[in-house]
């Protein structure tokens, strides 16, 4: 088993990711970090760790030259690697000992796996923003995952923080495409296309690093929603032709760009009512069923992820900040995304390190 990590400007995050990979519960594996042209100590950091290590840790380093983006320097470490099972996490991912166990045993009892992805929960939690997602991560995510497996059997994306590969199933789709923005969605369609399924496994633990200044947290989600709107342009014959539970998730993206365009136009017409017509009506009944329907919804993620992700019970009283939160970025970041493809559907494959946080 092969374990990919590939890198930006990551010298904050780097040393405690590969402390977490050399404590995980694992027979035989090795760890191969990418280093994508950083600019910082990123590279001579690999060095000292792969001689820090040395005892404990088969560790290799391939440096690229040109920074050409995460899906390059993944396919980069993906020519070096030996394993017949391929698991791809992020520079600030810390693995519960368990994690990668969980995600090959899965792969080896199910053939017609292709990939599984694992559970990421939020680590930084001391600013508003980080605890909204926090919740989010247990409550939506995490729930959406598991409601789409039981349904329709598939899901709309693995997450690039934690994901294992069958070596066969990624040569199969040829690797990761550098041309999109988001590299895990498309990874998982074109699984889909080749007719392997992927699945979740959320007893594979991984804690990450979110964005906490608004700035950072809207970027990184006008990424999501344009790599949604391309894998959809990519596979819209989908609707007609794939197995109907994937034909739900592809409807399901629709919906979404939709609703958002919708959703715009109806906030524009209460402006001009309320400047020119001074007039303004709100459904009551409507705002009392949305913030029953989050309770129910939060109160379930809650209790299903309290143990593993340390939660704490005042953190469901943020649930009625993260509505509106919820809603105003991803409308946001959905619209921008979609201007964004308009006016320039190609994308260069450089890339920076995000935001992780204050």
């Amino acid at each position: 088993m092969s374990i990919l990590v590939p890198a930006h400007n990551e010298v904050a995050t780097l040393e405690s990711a590969v402390h977490s990979l050399a404590n995980l519960d694992y027979p035989h594996y090795e760890v191969v970090l990418i280093d994508d042209c950083s600019t910082d100590e990123t590279l001579a950091m690999m060095y000292r760790l792969k001689q820090q290590w040395a005892s404990r840790l088969a560790l290799n380093i391939v440096a690229l030259p040109v920074n050409q983006g995460k899906a390059n320097a993944l396919n980069q470490g993906f020519k070096v690697a030996q394993g017949d099972y391929l698991v791809a996490i992020d520079a600030d991912s810390l693995l519960a000992p368990d994690a990668v166990a969980q995600l090959i045993t899965t792969l080896q009892e199910n053939p017609n796996y292709g990939a599984v992805t694992g559970k990421p929960v939020v680590r930084n939690r001391t600013s508003l923003l980080g605890r909204l997602q926090l919740l989010e991560y247990v409550a939506v995510i995490d729930l959406i995952k598991k409601a789409q497996s039981y349904l329709t059997g598939s899901i709309t994306t693995v997450s690039g923080v934690l994901v294992a590969f069958r070596r066969e199933a990624l040569t199969a789709v040829g690797g990761w495409n550098p041309a999109v923005m988001t590299e895990d969605i498309d990874i998982t369609w074109r699984m889909y296309r080749h007719h392997w399924q992927v699945a979740y496994e959320p007893q594979a633990i991984c804690w990450i690093l979110v964005p906490e200044r608004f700035h950072g947290l809207l970027k990184q989600r006008q990424r999501w929603a344009r790599g949604g709107l391309e894998v959809l342009l990519t596979n819209w014959r989908g609707l007609f032709s794939a197995p109907l539970g994937q034909r739900w998730l592809l409807l399901e993206s629709v919906v979404s760009n939709v609703w958002a365009v919708l959703t715009a136009f109806g906030m524009l017409v209460y402006v001009f009512q309320l400047a020119f017509l001074h007039s303004l009506s709100l459904d009551g009944n409507l705002l009392v069923l949305m913030f029953a329907l989050n309770g129910i919804q939060f109160t379930l993620g809650f209790l299903a992820s309290q143990g593993t992700a340390q939660l704490a019970g005042p953190e469901l009283l943020l649930v009625p900040i993260y509505v509106l939160y919820y809603w105003l970025i991803n409308l946001a970041s959905c619209l921008m995304a979609i201007g964004s493809y308009l006016v320039n559907p190609q994308r260069s494959g450089t890339w920076r390190s995000p935001d992780r946080g204050l």
